[in-house]
């Protein structure tokens, strides 16, 4: 399996055993609840077709992570399957197909699943046993509504879950034209406490990145960070930077704005106690203003729903928060996979450097940051091989190699040592 699948699948891992192996404190009774939740579950696995994992495979993902990605890469792949009457995933379908078309009789569902191909290749949908399925599950009575199940929820300790949303704010002058501006901000779930918020033109991933990194810079690491399901959420980018770090990435159910109530309040406060007073015009007065209030105002004022200021209870556990790394950002890289060619060259968005002469033929990461491309760091197999050089290409045309393929430039001169033939063999002249 390539680097690239072996990194998806470790993310994917990291996603699933990410509430076991950074919350030690769990009952034996949650830690089972927990793990049956999971198993209920369907999955979206990456590069494989089943959509269920089980208790073994979760324990044995808690064993192998040892607290980086790469612990979590699958080693060689050994596929076995076995073919079951009614096996899980066609069980999931099922249910969800019910749930779909409650008034659906048994053999309709088994008419829709076959019209659908719900049902796992070789598996025979019996009626009997649909129905047993399905009357077991509950669904079978189409009067009954199960209600969902709301409950408020806040995080025992600080940097336990962040919370992450874009307000729309008002326009700036930019250019000399009036340009909308975006609030992307952060909110611990347990102080209220808000470790950055910044206003941008854009709210697209770069903007979101930049602002995560401060917010990571200023308050160290979450171990949750829930986030929407829009674009720059659910970048594979956003996804490597959090499993790099270990956080758990969590996308909020969509169309479910109650997971986002404690930052959406928050930026109705931001609305009446902020935007209302400002009389700013530029994006850096706007920023300035909300600095200033963020950590003047807001952190410094009793919160209804604590009895405490965001920066006292904040504070009050700084014993369980975990310190940004020195490498920070590094950990915030683009990720560019790139096959070193046979004269050592490497291309990365229209620039071209060297390569190491071990690496020829061999597919490498180059880790670069977009602002600064010309500092690129050469990777393989998880071994870091320093930072490529770009190509003069006068200088690389004059470089000799030897028979073990050394450089060895010629330094004599800077003009082609070239001497003109004589025309005649007699010419002394």
């Amino acid at each position: 399996m390539i680097e690239e699948r072996k990194k998806q699948v470790g993310i994917f891992r990291f996603g699933v055993i990410s509430d076991f192996v950074n919350k030690s404190r769990l009952t034996r009774k949650e830690r089972r609840l927990l793990l049956r939740e999971k198993c209920s579950r369907k999955w979206e696995i990456p590069f494989s077709g089943r959509t269920r994992i089980s208790q073994g495979t979760i324990r044995r993902w808690i064993r192998m992570y040892d607290g980086t990605l790469e612990s979590l890469y699958p080693q060689d792949r050994c596929d076995q399957g076995q073919s079951r009457a009614m096996d899980e995933d066609t069980c999931l379908s099922l249910k969800r197909l019910k749930e779909e078309l409650p008034d659906a009789t048994v053999f309709n569902l088994i008419s829709e699943m076959k019209k659908r191909k719900l049902a796992t290749p070789g598996i025979c949908l019996n009626p009997s046993t649909v129905y047993r399925f399905l009357h077991h599950q509950g669904l079978m009575d189409n009067n009954a509504v199960t209600p969902r199940d709301r409950r408020r929820f806040e995080a025992p300790l600080p940097n336990e879950i962040w919370q992450s949303d874009v307000m729309h704010g008002p326009k700036v002058l930019v250019d000399d034209r009036m340009r909308k501006t975006y609030l992307i901000a952060f909110m611990d779930d347990h102080s209220r406490l808000v470790p950055h918020g910044e206003f941008y033109l854009t709210e697209r991933l770069a903007s979101f990145l930049n602002a995560f990194e401060q917010a990571l810079s200023k308050r160290g690491l979450p171990r949750k960070l829930y986030v929407d399901n829009g674009p720059a959420y659910r970048s594979k980018h956003l996804e490597e930077i959090t499993a790099s770090l270990g956080i758990a990435l969590i996308h909020a159910e969509p169309y479910m704005p109650q997971g986002k109530g404690k930052i959406e309040r928050f930026f109705k406060t931001v609305r009446g106690g902020f935007l209302t007073g400002f009389t700013g015009n530029t994006l850096t007065e706007i920023n300035e203003a909300f600095d200033l209030w963020l950590n003047d105002v807001y952190h410094q004022r009793k919160h209804s729903s604590t009895g405490m200021t965001p920066f006292a209870r904040f504070t009050d556990n700084m014993e369980c928060l975990r310190n940004a790394p020195a490498d920070l950002k590094d950990h915030f890289r683009k990720v560019a996979r790139r096959r070193v060619a046979k004269d050592r060259t490497i291309t990365l968005n229209g620039r071209l450097y060297e390569g190491p002469i071990a690496l020829i033929g061999k597919q490498v990461e180059l880790l670069y940051h977009e602002e600064s491309p010309e500092q690129v760091e050469v990777r393989y197999q998880g071994k870091t091989y320093g930072m490529a050089a770009l190509v003069n290409l006068y200088v690389n045309y004059r470089v000799k190699r030897d028979k073990n393929n050394n450089a060895q430039m010629d330094v004599s001169s800077g003009k082609p040592s070239y001497k003109s033939g004589k025309l005649f063999k007699g010419d002394k002249s």
